[in-house]
């Protein structure tokens, strides 16, 4: 081959590489990404000043509670200072983040008290879970408890022990069916 043809693919290879050098330093930096909304599962506070909080126990200041569903009520009279919680609050919010999507709309407030966290219905059933451990699997045994169609009414579903959950009483009557 002559020097020529030689000196022709030199100058193709040069004008590649300044190409692919200029698309790696000015090419489209358009990265994409998803969004991550957060998922609200309960509220701290009323009206205007109510904040939303996630399953992880951040608070979303932003949230826009006016179009949101019904959330659980968390014993707070403000969020904490540091916007996020902590200790027993932080509990009640991943309790509270494992409830099965079906019975979210009756849940109506947690609170922590002897037992560990105490989930309230909007029927007034206490739901006990002692801590936020084995969560999800409480909530089965919660739901199998709700929906037996031959208990009627009761006051508490004790689900410390998800294998073998205990209830009792019967001042209140279940939530209606989804």
């Amino acid at each position: 081959m002559s020097s020529r043809i030689w000196k022709g693919i030199a100058v193709i290879v040069a004008v590649i590489a300044v190409a692919f050098v200029f698309q790696r330093l000015f090419g489209d930096k358009t990265e994409v990404g998803a969004v991550q909304v957060p998922d609200p599962v309960a509220v701290i506070g009323s009206g205007e000043d109510a904040v939303a909080v996630t399953a992880g126990g951040a608070v979303v200041r932003w949230w826009p509670l006016e179009e949101a569903p019904a959330l659980p009520l968390l014993p707070l009279s403000e969020p904490p200072k540091g916007g996020h919680l902590a200790g027993p609050m932080l509990q009640q919010a991943r309790v509270l983040g494992a409830a099965p999507p079906a019975l979210r709309p009756y849940l109506a407030a947690s609170h922590y008290g002897e037992s560990g966290v105490d989930v309230e219905t909007t029927s007034g059933i206490e739901l006990r879970f002692g801590d936020a451990s084995l969560a999800p699997q409480k909530w089965k045994a919660a739901a199998a408890i709700l929906a037996d169609p031959e208990i009627t009414a009761l006051d508490y579903v004790d689900l410390s022990a998800p294998a073998r959950p205990a209830y009792g009483g019967s001042g209140h009557t279940l939530p209606p069916a989804p």
